[in-house]
């Protein structure tokens, strides 16, 4: 008892004297600064934390460790604090881990809610990331001997429980989502086979070698079908909102918080608690998060997906609560827990830092120190957000003809900063046509990114552990837990479906002759899609083929089984309802177009990646930041018949602001165009 009072008082003192040492008003300064630089670069699509500690590491040279740490983990923090300001406000994930915002907060931005939905996130992500920091100072000595317990058998065993998921994420389509996610799953295993390295599915490509970057992909399904949709409707995302309405919404935000505390403490765990296991990307926490408030919180299955304020504190709560959790690998055994925090690790190797026990006891200060820079960035974060909220607000009330065209440039930016690659840009385009085209046909989108996201880990995991365990790892603790818990995720949406209908023998009999519509011709594409895929595979080497194979019979008996009730399956009528089933909803925007003709709504949709195409054509031939201001010119004056003075000052101020931030001061490297080529004496002008 003595030995743990001591323990507790000498990791108290740390803690207090970390505290002293980090109110220093200059290493606040470097704070401060790093806060700043990832709220910005949270608002901005596809960029993230990534790319700005990578670039402010040079700069940690001179610092001490104290105020290097705060200034990289203030920027780090924070960056999933401005996350969900453009999730919100136009649909557009500001990172993968903001994801499954746009579900719920997107929704009532157009309702006119949008201050009540960002404060609801930015209080969420300041709770949530304090809890996670707060994890991350009690758990890092309990959780040393656990984590190293956990082996590839469970790493493997936690994808597959991530990757059961989508029966939760697919709501009333459970066939159609575990076919969108065995097709993202197949995505993400194309390039070069890691066991025998066939290349698959690259088609002679030299980009594919490496397999889709998240980026493109994630913006391409979740961001240009919101910007399509929002060309096809011709309207502002919001009604005129009063500026004491979103004073009075942002209050509202506050109290949901506080009303719901006890969803963002569970989410806060899952955030923390995934985040702190190696391997499992944070890109799927909040999918996490947000599929266990829709299974445990009351009514969820009614409102989630319409604008229900919970759906975006959980996200975001969990969002935030993952950094704290990615430091406790990265410290107690230097595996970084994300990709920033493997940049992180240079830090420690530039301040003579070795992650383990020494961090634990001799370095304990600085340890603290990190944990006191994650929570005073994300009140920092926070405050800032809420100082210029009102603002942000406002940006959903502006007509489109003014929002469409800054937003389109800035998310071909952060689509190229993927891999820096042409191939980044048509991904982005082909995945867009693909998510709106889902999008129209009630295809759920979510499925498809948590294949993506989990898919390449599966596949190493179990690899590994047939290699390291033979079949004896199925007989571990944590992985027959984890592997029922996964099996019951799958199978629990079927047999509520079975119940919904009264018994096997009813629904069996609840069919018709086959009718077809229209909708079902998507059907049949992806049917062809998979089909394809799989032919493609089968001449590969065993060990290349056998987990893509797999995926794709799994994705073909879930697709032709879902053309089958789709074609044959009674339609719902007075006589014959087909309940809801708790749990089952539309889990994914719905259009808002859908009041226009279908004619008007195909033109306008090819006219919107008409603009895309020619986009990327002048871009081919002038790069990127002379085509935003032809963009800005020829669309605002096309769409709008704007004022020319509006118009030129838009273009310059758009211009301007993206030279300054992403080529002075970023220093972003650009898409090679024509023009560099042909005329190398021009390449001083900006993104030639």
């Amino acid at each position: 008892m003595e030995a743990f009072t001591s323990e507790v008082a000498f990791m108290a003192g740390a803690a207090g004297q970390a505290f002293i040492i980090l109110m220093d008003p200059s290493r606040l300064m470097f704070l401060a600064l790093g806060c700043i630089m990832g709220l910005v670069l949270g608002i901005v699509p596809g960029i993230g934390g990534l790319t700005g500690t990578a670039m402010l590491l040079p700069f940690t040279f001179a610092m001490d460790p104290y105020a290097a740490f705060a200034l990289l983990l203030g920027l780090g923090s924070t960056t999933s604090t401005g996350d969900p300001i453009p999730a919100i406000l136009f649909g557009v994930p500001g990172g993968a881990a903001s994801a499954a915002t746009v579900l719920d907060g997107h929704p009532m931005a157009r309702r006119g809610e949008a201050g009540r939905a960002l404060s609801a996130a930015y209080m969420s992500s300041l709770m949530g990331g304090i809890f996670g920091a707060a994890l991350l100072a009690v758990s890092i000595p309990i959780l040393r001997p656990v984590m190293l317990y956990l082996g590839s058998p469970e790493l493997l065993a936690f994808s597959v429980l991530g990757i059961s998921t989508v029966a939760v994420l697919s709501g009333n389509a459970p066939l159609r989502g575990i076919a969108a996610g065995c097709l993202g799953v197949m995505i993400a295993m194309i390039g070069t086979d890691p066991q025998t390295g066939t290349l698959r599915w690259t088609f002679g490509s030299l980009y594919l070698w490496d397999g889709l970057p998240l980026i493109p992909v994630l913006l391409g399904l979740f961001a240009l079908p919101e910007l399509c949709d929002l060309l096809i409707a011709r309207t502002a995302i919001s009604k005129p909102i009063d500026k004491k309405d979103i004073y009075k919404g942002q209050w509202q935000g506050v109290q949901d918080c506080f009303e719901h505390w006890w969803l963002i403490m569970r989410c806060s765990w899952i955030g923390g608690g995934i985040g702190s296991i190696p391997g499992i990307s944070a890109a799927v926490v909040d999918w996490l998060a947000y599929g266990h408030a829709l299974k445990t919180e009351k009514g969820a299955a009614l409102t989630f997906g319409k604008g229900d304020v919970r759906g975006v504190i959980a996200s975001e709560s969990a969002n935030n609560a993952k950094e704290g959790g990615a430091l406790v690998p990265t410290i107690a055994f230097g595996v970084p827990g994300s990709a920033t925090m493997a940049i992180l690790l240079g830090a420690f190797l530039i301040h003579g830092l070795v992650p383990g026990p020494d961090m634990l006891h001799k370095n304990l200060n600085i340890t603290y120190a990190m944990v006191w820079s994650i929570a005073l960035a994300n009140i920092l974060g926070a405050g800032l957000c809420y100082i210029f909220s009102p603002q942000f607000a406002r940006l959903a009330t502006l007509r489109y003809t003014l929002i469409l065209p800054a937003v389109l440039g800035i998310v071909y930016i952060g689509a190229f900063e993927a891999s820096r690659s042409w191939g980044d840009l048509f991904a982005l385009f082909l995945f867009g046509v693909l998510g709106w085209v889902m999008k129209q046909n009630k295809w759920p989108r979510p499925p498809l990114v948590l294949g993506l996201v989990l898919g390449d880990s599966m596949e190493r995991y179990l690899f590994i552990s047939v290699e390291r365990y033979g079949l004896t790892w199925m007989a571990r603790p944590v992985v027959a837990v984890l592997f029922a818990l996964a099996i019951y995720g799958l199978v629990r949406p079927f047999i509520a479906d079975v119940r919904g209908h009264g018994g096997i023998r009813r629904m069996l009999t609840d069919f018709r002759m086959p009718v077809f519509e229209a909708s079902q011709g998507f059907t049949l594409f992806m049917l062809a899609v998979v089909a394809t895929m799989v032919a493609v595979a089968l001449p590969w080497s065993f060990g290349a083929k056998i987990v893509p194979v797999t995926v794709g019979c799994v994705a073909l008996f879930a697709i032709s089984l879902s053309l089958f009730n789709d074609l044959c399956r009674k339609p719902a009528t007075e006589d014959n309802p087909l309940p809801l089933i708790d749990g089952k909803m539309h889990m994914d925007l719905v259009s808002e177009t859908m009041h226009l003709p279908m004619r008007e709504i195909l033109e306008r949709a090819a006219r919107f990646f008409g603009y895309l195409l020619a986009f990327m054509a002048v871009m081919a031939v002038i790069g990127l930041i002379p085509t935003i201001a032809v963009f800005v010119i020829v669309f605002m004056r096309l769409e709008g018949r704007e004022r020319w003075p509006l118009v030129l000052t838009y273009a310059f101020v758009l211009v301007a602001g993206v030279t300054i931030v992403f080529d002075t001061f970023m220093a972003l490297p650009w898409p090679t165009t024509l023009l560099g080529r042909w005329l190398p004496a021009l390449k001083f002008i900006p993104s030639l």
